[in-house]
């Protein structure tokens, strides 16, 4: 049977939206709420993009990131960043040691960076050097050290959490680094059912434990599926659009653009988009993504992509309000309007 046939792509969409579930499932054992949040690093891993949660502390980040390295049979590394860590604590370094016949030599060590998922643990506590230790491996899955390349294994995630920036002890991530996250995810407060449900498991000894339920050969098959799903020209082009939107000055820039943006979006934005679309797809029995599936995808995959001008900031807008103005004002079809002075 042909693998792109239909009745082969469905068997193959039922098993992705299995996996996804068993994983899910066993997140919710332990994370009570936050469903968004859940599904948008559930995304990431059935993507293959690293994942940036944003929230102040106590709001249940870290533990998500762990909960979710249960669920998974990959390895896992937690990486506390803080003002006095250096490069060499996250990547490795060569060290000096005594070969068998008494020889000194030079030999690798390799930092808690070299696991499958790395927990980056309030990443922006860290100064912007130590920071930058994570932009290779976080794009090219390597780590150079001495003039040697050496490779990450494969699937490779970083789940990095973050305190809001206003806080104090804070560095903000440089702009190269944010747009490397696949997903920005802002972790809000926990409602009076949830927090009830939080002190029953936390306080009464109710907590469970996630068990593993994939592995990463399943894991890269399932993303490789995720690239399977079809995108309309029509769609992609509306996606397409939905990125240049936030250029400010460019061809299909709305005036929300052109008032608080002051850098737009790389093309990374646009391949977020896409990929997410097509996993909120997946998720929902279909095998082509719809303009809908953008649109629920758009602020994750824009918001740390994007940098508000002075006149934002001024009158206290964040990314999130201007891409909602900037989703309205673009339409579907691309004939409807071509430019916005």
């Amino acid at each position: 049977m042909a693998e792109h046939d239909p009745a082969s792509m469905e068997a193959r969409a039922e098993e992705f939206r299995k996996h996804h579930e068993r994983v899910s499932r066993e997140i919710a054992k332990v994370i009570v709420g936050h469903e968004e949040i859940v599904q948008g690093v559930l995304t990431c891993l059935f993507i293959g993009g690293h994942a940036l949660l944003e929230g102040v502390p106590g709001l249940g980040k870290t533990l998500l990131v762990r909960t979710l390295a249960e669920a998974v049979a990959l390895d896992f590394s937690r990486i506390q960043f803080t003002p006095d860590l250096m490069p060499a604590d996250i990547i490795g370094t060569n060290m000096v040691m005594e070969s068998p016949d008494g020889r000194r030599v030079f030999e690798f060590q390799p930092g808690p960076i070299f696991a499958q998922i790395v927990l980056a643990d309030e990443i922006n506590r860290a100064t912007p050097k130590t920071q930058s230790a994570m932009l290779e491996a976080m794009q090219e899955r390597s780590v150079t050290v001495g003039g040697v390349v050496h490779r990450l294994k494969s699937p490779f995630f970083v789940m990095a959490t973050q305190n809001p920036i206003e806080q104090e002890g804070t560095y903000p991530l440089p702009e190269a680094q944010l747009d490397r996250f696949l997903l920005k995810l802002v972790v809000g407060y926990s409602t009076r059912e949830e927090l009830s449900a939080i002190l029953d498991r936390t306080t009464k000894g109710l907590a469970a434990k996630a068990e593993r339920v994939i592995d990463g050969e399943t894991l890269l098959r399932m993303q490789g599926l995720v690239r399977e799903v079809v995108i309309a020209p029509h769609v992609q082009d509306y996606a397409i659009r939905l990125s240049l939107a936030t250029h400010p000055r460019g061809p299909f820039a709305p005036a929300v653009t052109n008032q608080y943006v002051r850098w737009g979006s790389s093309p990374r934005g646009a391949q977020t988009m896409v990929l997410a679309a097509k996993t909120r797809a997946l998720l929902d029995g279909r095998y082509n993504v719809s303009y809908e599936d953008l649109r629920r995808v758009y602020l994750p995959s824009m918001r740390h992509r994007i940098l508000l001008n002075f006149e934002a900031q001024a009158e206290g807008i964040d990314p999130d309000e201007v891409l909602q103005k900037l989703v309205e004002a673009v339409p579907e079809k691309a004939e409807a309007r071509t430019a916005v002075a």
